[in-house]
């Protein structure tokens, strides 16, 4: 539960707002980020494989280390940043890849205190999401450009990149995070957000009884709970997030019918983060649940 102090509005999301702005910020990666520092004063950047699971800093260091080496002025002419799940085909690559990676470059006084070598960088985020073909594309600009550009691919699994690109690049892996820094950023954030937390939960007897309310076919009982837990305040992914934890624990419970609880529950999550209202999304989850233990009871007794 969140209380908000008064600040000024702002169209940005903090997702932006707070990326790193130098690669030294990156938490928790001190081996990326001590081997990357070296690298940026050395100039001779090579080419860039970040992998490892999401949420850990990859892309943040990829932009962190492009605003480093080229500053406000020459990053957009000089970084070109893809989307590698939605630009994966060869097309892109023998269009729009291989179009900025021709531009020739040089040292400019404009970047003043910044390095600004005389390459570009293409920053691919979901390299492994592109094809092999498009792939196979690449390592030829790869070959062709490497004097004036610099590619730096990010993924999840290394093991989907062909070993032709791969072994041309520098790899980085990053670890995953903890919740201890977790806990410590989302902190910063609130408090530079001027945000107040309240660390009270839902109890686990709370949704407990939500359960068992189902189990028992018991919806308005089930309903009841609902409107007590919303009218207390907390926050609707919250409760999602810790049913899901009591459903996947709860050893009375079917296989097939925590499948549906759980798929149920993923799909409120979602209408959620699209705005959907918290009352009803909730009461679905409920009769949902409900009905996964009605459905599972009837086709046993059919037999």
């Amino acid at each position: 539960m969140m209380a908000m102090a008064p600040m000024q509005q702002s169209s940005q999301q903090w997702v932006e707002k707070y990326r790193p702005k130098q690669v030294k910020d990156v938490a928790y990666q001190d081996e990326v980020v001590r081997t990357l520092t070296n690298t940026l004063e050395t100039g001779n950047l090579p080419h860039l494989l970040f992998y490892g699971p999401p949420g850990t800093g990859k892309t943040s260091t990829a932009l962190a280390l492009a605003h480093q080496l080229f500053g406000p002025v020459l990053y957009k002419a000089r970084v070109l940043e893809l989307n590698a799940s939605d630009d994966r085909g060869i097309n892109v690559v023998r269009t729009k890849i291989k179009d900025f990676a021709a531009i020739a470059v040089g040292n400019s006084n404009a970047a003043g205190d910044y390095p600004c070598p005389p390459f570009k960088i293409i920053i691919l985020d979901e390299a492994d999401s592109m094809t092999e073909d498009a792939q196979n594309a690449l390592r030829r600009t790869m070959e062709t450009y490497s004097k004036v550009t610099r590619f730096c691919f990010i993924c999840n699994y290394v093991s989907r990149i062909i070993e032709p690109l791969a072994s041309r690049c520098a790899k980085y892996r990053f670890k995953p995070l903890n919740e201890e820094i977790m806990t410590t950023r989302i902190k910063f954030v609130c408090q530079e957000e001027g945000i107040q937390l309240n660390s009270e939960v839902v109890p686990d007897e709370i949704l407990d009884s939500l359960l068992v309310a189902c189990k028992s076919g018991q919806f308005d009982k089930a309903q009841g709970v609902v409107t007590n837990i919303i009218a207390e305040g907390h926050p609707a992914s919250q409760i999602l997030s810790q049913l899901f934890d009591i459903v996947v624990k709860a050893s009375d419970i079917t296989d097939e019918q925590k499948a549906r609880i759980l798929e149920r529950i993923a799909e409120t999550d979602k209408a959620l983060i699209d705005g959907a209202d918290e009352f009803l999304q909730l009461l679905d989850v409920s009769s949902n649940t409900l009905g996964a233990f009605c459905n599972l009871a009837r086709e046993t007794s059919a037999f």
